[in-house]
């Protein structure tokens, strides 16, 4: 089982490490989405170990991120959900990628192991849009002939807070389905028709390992952490894949973010045989103008690090790295973007 670090306390924990230095390690502080949560929590662990800078980060979902950042809160905010380029002006913000990753729908269904539910785009958007309810329904049945599904409620499980995760899986669900599109559409929160709200990934992952007949979304990590069943997904050339680091990668491997305005980048329902329909990158926030340009400094040396150092551990971890060529594009940012108020670049 691959290790991760899940709970806020033990990267507050991380910074007994005693790693020498010649005066008080520094803190630094944000918030946002639970979908990156795993691997900066690994990273945070092992950039303690190194220099003693301890993370506190708070795993409370891109839009309580969005407005912490906003309020000036934290040193940083999280999101899966992308700014446009009129938002991060408006605010005075700019954002960069860290990581990308799967949205994995998964199941609860006795006798049902992960990989061998197959679930049709149109089907997906159906069950979440209540107009499929039973797991023996004709339409999912065509789909996986030999498997025996039971005459059982579908349980439907989804974020209760605004959250990064939504908005990916309702991008996905907005390119396949008109009718999700016109009545629900895209967004960090909706007006979900049918099922319960768990908050954050921890959440929804707890509803349905409690639920038998129940399905839900989440981020990958924590389908493999607590051993749940994901699916195979049919993605838009018509191939049922299944959720893995490979696949991820095939559905990144389009993006050109060179040209994405404000680093916006939707990877969701990307052409390619092997490529995984749900995936997304997550981004890091930070004010252009920086009140206290030497914390905003820490913050940009735990990033920088973790292009430079924590690939590895996304891997272990089946997220994907950033490529070399976009963090160092990302870096070319902070020089030029970011400054303190006499306009001094922060980064050199």
């Amino acid at each position: 089982m691959k290790k991760m670090i899940f709970a806020a306390a033990m990267i507050a924990a991380s910074a007994m490490s005693t790693a020498p230095l010649a005066q008080a390690a520094a803190t630094i502080t944000g918030a946002g989405a639970t979908f990156p949560y795993p691997v900066y929590s690994q990273w945070a662990h092992d950039y303690n170990k190194e220099t003693g800078v301890k993370l506190n980060y708070q795993s409370i979902g891109s839009g309580g991120g969005i407005k912490q950042i906003k309020a000036k809160t934290v040193d940083f905010g999280a999101s899966d959900a992308p700014l446009k380029a009129a938002e991060l002006d408006k605010f005075g913000l700019m954002q960069f990628p860290m990581i990308m990753g799967g949205v994995v729908p998964v199941v609860h269904i006795k006798g049902i192991k992960a990989g061998q539910l197959k679930l049709s785009a149109s089907n997906l958007a159906d069950i979440y849009l209540g107009k499929i309810t039973k797991w023996n329904d004709a339409r999912i049945t065509a789909n996986n002939k030999g498997l025996r599904l039971p005459a059982q409620d579908i349980t439907v499980v989804h974020r209760s807070d605004g959250s990064g995760t939504t908005w990916i899986f309702t991008n996905y669900l907005t390119k396949i389905s008109a009718d999700w599109a016109k009545t629900l559409g895209n967004a960090k929160a909706v007006a979900w028709p049918v099922g319960l709200g768990g908050k954050g990934n921890e959440g929804v992952a707890a509803f349905v390992r409690k639920v038998n007949g129940s399905i839900g979304y989440v981020e990958y990590a924590y389908a493999l952490q607590n051993h749940m069943a994901s699916i195979l997904l049919q993605n838009l050339n018509g191939t049922y894949v299944a959720p893995t680091s490979a696949n991820f990668q095939a559905a990144a491997a389009g993006a050109d973010w060179s040209h994405a305005k404000g680093y916006y980048m939707v990877l969701t329902n990307q052409p390619g045989a092997t490529s995984w329909p749900i995936t997304g990158a997550s981004f890091i926030l930070l004010y252009k103008t920086q009140a206290k340009p030497a914390q905003a400094k820490e913050v940009l040396k735990f990033y920088n690090w973790s292009y430079k150092n924590g690939a590895k551990a996304a891997e272990k971890l089946d997220y994907v790295p950033m490529p070399a060529a976009v963090a160092d594009m990302v870096r070319a940012t902070w020089k030029s973007v970011l400054k303190d108020k006499n306009g001094h670049a922060i980064w050199k």
